[in-house]
């Protein structure tokens, strides 16, 4: 006589598989940073190439700092604390800046009279799509006759303004309702107050999903920074760390600790937004 499954007993190995999928998925994820920081702790970089493809590549008997300490410095041909320090003031600003500049146009767009408004937001759209690949010629050209070649400026004015951006704040604002915009405006606050004291304090988790998506675009970005910059005075971290890519000899040691020092950073940045980032993903899921 043979007895059928409980439905408990049916969840249970469920969720015990859900459990092991969601296990290998992180696994899988991981497992680079891991060997990643794991390398870094490695003097030699012969002994990263051999290590590599095996489970010594997750396991280090002697950790040394010394990459760390070769690479924090400020002079030198690669000064790597000086590029992750203008990394640093280059995400700070572009952050706060875009953060300013795109919600006021998001909030004219959404509760300004604006002639041609459907025209405005496709246009958005159509700009987003525009690769950046086939607009840095131009932008070069136009950074160079500005005499802003080789500076922050360079580096932060192109990445302030986004369409995306734009577009998502906007998306936000329209969802607030008209009669908040109208009691503000009986009680004669001007458009401005409007948006300083009402709306911005309201949407504290669309502004931090901007700010995580336009740090980590600003972050990560090489191609513009690469060919802007000629000096170390405005080089962020993402371009040093090519230096460490020679055309004979890679130092695999000293990129695995550099590039443990950029993910660093974004990764606190991360942590710092991630409540208003995970309410503002849940909020979306939920209106949608």
């Amino acid at each position: 006589m043979t007895t059928q499954p409980s439905a408990g007993a049916s969840l249970d190995r469920m969720k015990l598989i859900q459990i092991i999928c969601v296990a290998i998925v992180a696994l899988v994820i991981v497992s680079p940073l891991v060997a990643l920081f794991v390398g870094s702790l490695k003097p030699d970089r012969f002994q990263i190439l051999a290590d590599m493809g095996s489970f010594r590549a997750f396991w280090v008997s002697a950790p040394s700092f010394s990459n760390y300490s070769e690479i924090a410095t400020f002079s030198g041909a690669v000064p790597m604390a000086r590029y992750l320090l203008n990394s640093i003031i280059i995400l700070a600003i572009t952050v706060s800046a875009g953060l300013v500049i795109n919600s006021m146009a998001a909030f004219v767009l959404a509760r300004g009279r604006v002639p041609g408004r459907a025209f405005i937001l496709t246009a958005l759209i159509g700009l987003y799509i525009v690769p950046q690949e086939s607009i840095v010629l131009p932008l070069l050209s136009i950074i160079t006759r500005l005499g802003l070649a080789d500076s922050f400026a360079a580096l932060i004015l192109p990445s302030i303004a986004s369409p995306l951006y734009i577009f998502l704040l906007y998306q936000f604002f329209v969802q607030v309702p008209d009669d908040i915009y109208s009691a503000a405006m009986v009680d004669g606050a001007r458009p401005f107050s409007i948006y300083w004291r009402v709306y911005l304090p309201m949407s504290a988790p669309a502004l931090a999903t901007v700010a995580i998506l336009q740090g980590i675009d600003s972050w990560n970005q090489y191609l513009w920074p690469l060919m802007v910059t000629q000096t170390n005075w405005a080089r962020p971290i993402s371009v040093g760390i090519a230096s460490y890519f020679g055309h004979d000899t890679i130092y695999w040691n000293t990129a695995f600790a550099a590039s443990v020092m950029m993910m660093a950073p974004v990764l606190i940045f991360y942590l710092f937004f991630q409540r208003w980032f995970v309410a503002s993903m849940i909020g979306s899921a939920v209106k949608g």
